[in-house]
């Protein structure tokens, strides 16, 4: 579990270096976000 959490935390941390405005941000969770949606879509069928 402690793993799983590191691995997040860094993870977040690189993401959120990568973005330089707000509007980057925007953009990466936009993207997460259908990432999910398409995955979710994908289980369904």
């Amino acid at each position: 579990m402690r793993k799983v959490l590191v691995l997040a935390v860094t993870a977040a941390a690189l993401l959120t270096g990568a973005c330089n405005t707000v509007s980057g941000v925007g953009r990466d969770v936009s993207a997460a976000g259908k990432a999910v949606t398409g995955a979710a879509d994908d289980a369904k069928k």
